[in-house]
């Protein structure tokens, strides 16, 4: 997971890098703004009822939920750390009762001493280098991999020293201005109204005039943008650095598999921002008055630590995905990508696992405005981009809270093979580290979104399989019939339906009804999943 992952986006300056039910028409647009309260909570809205692209989530607990108890069901996030003593997600946490808490001993003889909450394969990782990165620091062995990551690392290179001299110049300007003006916080006017013949101070006026703006609203934004810019040029570009060597393992050895810690939100809360977001979004505790809501109500986090600031290893997202499945989780969130994956058959073979044991993966598409049927995106369920390898896979673009042509969010990546459905993705709001609550995006935020929803399913309607509620997700989704911006540019429109298998966005109310009736029909004919005993790996 790379910074960008987290689509942190701010004025002026961008970073380089690289699926029964028709549905209400998407033309229904939102007059007015959104309240913030709906801004807050807009994924669980209703498209028909309040003209918003959600997910009809409070339909589904107002009309179809009454009186009605589901199963507990656990989800797994594999992530970057999940900050479990939030106040809203506390009580939804995942807890091993076959392991005795702080003993040091591996009670349940799994490998992992005192996993009660989960596991943290990253020990005491926090930044990491990018996958092409590691790939040039092992040399050239005359792969074509090798090559088009050397390609890849000049041209991302080129760029981010860009960026790093934009930034080094508008805060050089913002000292030079604020000293001439004696004042630490400015406006464009008034940078606008200076007179001068000072040659260095006339070039750093146009620093600004070329920006449009000024002030301290630009400079924290900048500043945050010199942070994520700085980190990719220290950790996750630089061929010198070596975070591994914090954990101790081989990472190319997936029987070296027991390694780590338990501390499930790694060196620091902080450090678990992602992870934590995503598991808001798909549990944090509903209608307590305080935060969001989850999507679902009767779900247990665990959390798996897998994801750097930087890119996760093949071994570690293998091992991950086990561990969850191991340990009983019957949704896996994947909010991650990458472009390269050396050891992608441990991590298929993992996904194999996966379906065996009848779990569902839910995957973010990614971030890149890139169609993954063309270009690189792993993990995946499709080594050729055509013919899939499982049936547990669901991979979710990004959806903007904009009806009409803008409902594609700008940074989703699409495609018509490749991506399966969408779901709301930007501004989304829910749990961060120390009890807080943040406003992200990024189909980071849109796969939880649909992990929610399948929990849900799986909780009120258990004998539903894995490949059945991906099934039911794709095919009750509401069909978007109109041409949408892609990738953010206004020359590229492009039919809704050509952007993924389903071509449509989720809507929760319409899958639950559609699992009712499927359920339903699998009691009367006694087809039941099989169950499947726990196997150790």
């Amino acid at each position: 997971m790379k910074n960008r992952k987290l689509m942190l986006l701010f004025v002026g300056l961008t970073l380089s890098t690289s699926v029964f039910a028709q549905g209400p028409n998407l033309t229904v647009t939102k007059k007015q703004k959104l309240t913030e309260n709906q801004l807050k909570r807009w994924s669980h809205l209703d498209l028909e009822k309040d003209s918003i692209p959600g997910m009809s989530i409070d339909r589904v607990y107002s009309e179809l939920l009454k009186g009605k108890k589901g199963e507990k069901v656990i989800v797994g996030v594999v992530d970057s750390g999940v900050d479990i003593d939030h106040e809203d997600l506390k009580s939804v946490i995942w807890t091993n009762k076959k392991e005795i808490p702080n003993n040091g001993i591996d009670d349940d003889k799994n490998g992992y001493i005192d996993d009660v909450h989960g596991w943290n394969f990253l020990g005491n990782i926090e930044n990491e280098n990018l996958e092409l990165t590691r790939i040039l620091k092992k040399g050239d062995d005359g792969s074509q991999t090798y090559k088009d990551a050397k390609v890849a690392y000049d041209k991302k290179m080129e760029a981010l020293l860009a960026n790093k001299q934009q930034v080094d110049n508008i805060i050089n300007a913002n000292k030079i201005v604020s000293e001439y003006l004696k004042k630490e916080d400015f406006t464009i006017d008034e940078v606008k109204a200076i007179t001068t013949e000072d040659a260095e101070l006339k070039k750093n006026i146009e620093v600004f005039t070329k920006i449009g703006k000024a002030g301290s609203t630009l400079m924290t934004n900048v500043n945050k943008f010199k942070t994520q810019v700085y980190n990719q040029l220290n950790y996750n570009y630089n061929l010198e650095f070596d975070g591994r060597k914090l954990v101790g393992d081989n990472p190319e050895d997936i029987n070296d598999k027991f390694y780590g810690n338990n501390i499930v939100y790694g060196p620091t809360k902080e450090s678990a921002l992602h992870g934590t977001h995503v598991a808001g979004i798909i549990a944090q505790s509903r209608n307590n008055n305080i935060g969001g809501d989850g999507i679902a109500d009767n779900v247990e986090i665990m959390s798996v630590r897998a994801v750097p600031n930087g890119d996760e290893y093949d071994k570690d997202v293998a091992l991950a995905i086990k561990y969850a499945v191991d340990n009983g989780a019957k949704v896996i969130n994947a909010s991650f990508g990458k472009d390269f994956s050396p050891h992608k058959q441990w991590v298929y073979d993992a996904i194999k696992y996966a379906e065996s044991k009848d779990v569902l993966i839910v995957h973010a598409a990614g971030n890149d405005s890139k169609d993954i049927d063309v270009e690189p995106n792993f993990p995946n369920d499709s080594d050729d981009k055509k013919t899939e390898f499982a049936d547990n896979v669901i991979t979710v673009g990004a959806l903007n809270f904009e009806n009409g042509k803008k409902v594609v969010a700008n940074f989703s990546n699409y495609g018509k093979l490749n991506v399966d459905v969408y779901a709301p993705g930007v501004k989304i709001y829910a749990t961060t580290p120390n009890s807080e609550y943040q406003y992200l995006q990024g189909t980071s935020m849109a796969s939880p979104n649909v992990a929610g929803v399948a929990a849900m399913i799986r909780s009120y309607y258990p004998n539903l399989s894995a490949k059945e509620i991906k099934g039911i997700i794709m095919n009750s989704g509401t069909p978007i019939t109109e041409d949408v911006v892609v990738g953010g540019d206004p020359k590229d429109v492009r039919p809704f339906n050509s952007l993924s298998k389903s071509g449509k966005i989720v809507n929760g109310f319409t899958a639950m009804t559609l699992a009712e009736k499927m359920s339903k029909e699998k009691m009367k004919t006694k087809k039941f999943p099989k169950k499947n005993k726990t196997i150790k790996s």
